[in-house]
């Protein structure tokens, strides 16, 4: 006999074991693929690094194919289950068995959920900071804050040129996102070994506007983003979009090949 309590129905032995589960059962906390995005404004900018530095980064047998770091700061203003928050990820161009895309070294976001989330689903190395994305005057500011200290700092001036959204790809193919998912059984044995893909869907891009760039980052061990320098600002991108996020693939299994 189903069990009802409080607008609730008590999962089966075989709910649980179904895709999709989270805890606490009662008030789950990973949201179920698809969710939407809406209205989201978003700060793109890219920069030259050191191409060693990348390289070291990138873990077996994902191989960084080039010196260009993408940083996305995000202001989500409408998301199912999640609701509004900021977001930060940075990247580099990538590949793994003949699969291209970007890596992602770092994500930041100020949203239990989508730390949660990111990490036991995709993989992604999702850590609570506080990411802001602001219009000060004529000038576009986004900023990592974490442990008090602003770990990036990214400016572009206000919506000076307007531009096709395909020209944020010339760099690489960040709309790939790779990522190495480690999760461990409760005993210590490894239980997920993998380098993740995920690709975002129904991209309704409304504006796209390109413009010079200025980068900052500042040391902090818990978020060193510093590790991939700044050498050379390229450009910023400020584009406005509506995204679903799906689910996403396993590229390299590192137990299976075991």
């Amino acid at each position: 006999m189903t069990e009802r309590r409080w607008g609730l129905t008590k999962p089966t032995e075989a709910d649980i074991a179904r895709g999709g589960f989270s805890t606490p059962w009662d008030a789950p906390f990973i949201p179920p693929f698809p969710f939407r995005f809406r209205n989201c404004e978003i700060l793109t900018v890219f920069y030259r690094t050191d191409p060693a530095a990348a390289a070291f980064l990138a873990p077996p047998p994902v191989r960084a194919t080039g010196d260009v770091v993408a940083i996305h700061l995000y202001k989500m203003n409408d998301t199912d289950w999640i609701g509004p928050y900021h977001e930060c990820n940075v990247m580099f161009g990538a590949e793994v068995a003949g699969r291209a895309g970007a890596y992602s070294p770092y994500l930041f976001l100020h949203s239990d959920g989508g730390v949660s989330h990111g990490r036991e689903i995709h993989g992604q190395p999702k850590k609570y900071a506080n990411p802001s994305l602001e219009f000060r005057g004529d000038l576009i500011v986004g900023t990592v804050e974490r442990n008090g200290i602003d770990v990036v700092t990214v400016t572009t001036p206000y919506k000076q040129r307007q531009v096709d959204p395909a020209e944020m790809r010339r760099h690489f193919d960040f709309g790939t996102n790779l990522n190495l998912k480690a999760i461990d059984h409760i005993d210590g044995r490894p239980a997920i070994r993998q380098i993740t893909s995920r690709k975002l869907t129904d991209v309704a891009v409304r504006e796209c506007w390109v413009g010079p760039a200025t980068v900052e980052l500042r040391p902090n061990a818990q978020a060193p983003v510093y590790r991939l320098p700044v050498v050379e600002p390229i450009e910023a991108f400020f584009w406005k979009a509506d995204f679903t996020l799906v689910s996403g693939e396993v590229i390299h299994d590192y137990l299976t090949k075991a």
